[in-house]
């Protein structure tokens, strides 16, 4: 088990994701792909696709009017992962999603769903926001309104493009050994649980603050105090048996 270290400036969920999922792609080779929660705009794009004919790219969303958009390059599933005991058996050789999991209601529906819809031998990874940051833990408990309030003041975006979804945090967690006990009772191999500390969110509007998660964060990559992680990578793996 792969158990890391990093500041969110390494973290690969953001601006690096593509190519992020591209070496992952390559490296492992899997014949069958699902992206959770990737709607119209998956993250790996038709070209990359289009030099490997033999693998099925399959975009997921639970609102039909996004995947009817998606291009045809893609195989589209509708469906929650998050209801419970979803009929999806041994159907992928990777599944993997991108600031989707905090998201989601049920974390152990939604893993257990994941786990079954794997080959055996099939591996999942998953890149998403933790608690206990202190911007996270304010999504999760203050209304939506002021959340989003907040969100638009210290961190504003396109809202067309990147709009902001409630938050649960449902096994949302750094590498506690909590959580890999979680992943390992449902039948899962940790293979992969790193920990990224620190955010972005001061940096535009309060600069001494930003200075300060940043000291922060470099202290916590050297002393780390995983239950105090912004972000993760995850990766798991089904065993063969």
């Amino acid at each position: 088990m792969d158990i890391a270290y990093g500041t969110w400036l390494q973290f690969p969920g953001w601006q690096r994701s593509e190519s992020f999922v591209k070496d992952y792609l390559d490296t492992h080779r899997p014949n069958s792909v699902l992206e959770i929660g990737s709607g119209a705009n998956p993250t790996v794009k038709p070209d990359f696709l289009a030099g490997h004919p033999n693998l099925i790219y399959t975009t997921n969303d639970i609102e039909p009017n996004e995947l009817a958009k998606a291009d045809a390059s893609y195989q589209t599933l509708l469906q929650d992962f998050s209801e419970p005991n979803l009929k999806l058996e041994n159907t992928y050789d990777l599944i993997f999603s991108k600031m989707v999991n905090e998201h989601v209601k049920s974390g152990r529906n939604y893993y257990e769903n994941i786990l079954n819809a794997l080959k055996p031998g099939g591996r999942t990874f998953h890149l998403f926001s933790t608690l206990y940051a202190l911007p996270f833990v304010a999504n999760r408990v203050l209304p939506e309104w002021i959340s989003s309030r907040l969100l638009s003041t210290f961190n504003p975006r396109d809202e067309y493009h990147l709009a902001k979804f409630r938050a649960f945090y449902s096994w949302s967690r750094g590498p506690t050994n909590s959580m890999i006990k979680k992943f390992e009772s449902i039948g899962y191999e940790v293979v992969r649980y790193h920990g990224f500390f620190g955010h972005p969110y001061y940096r535009k509007r309060l600069g001494f603050l930003h200075q300060c998660e940043v000291v922060k964060a470099n202290l916590l990559v050297r002393y780390p105090i995983n239950f105090l992680t912004s972000y993760a990578l995850l990766e798991l793996r089904r065993p063969n048996g």
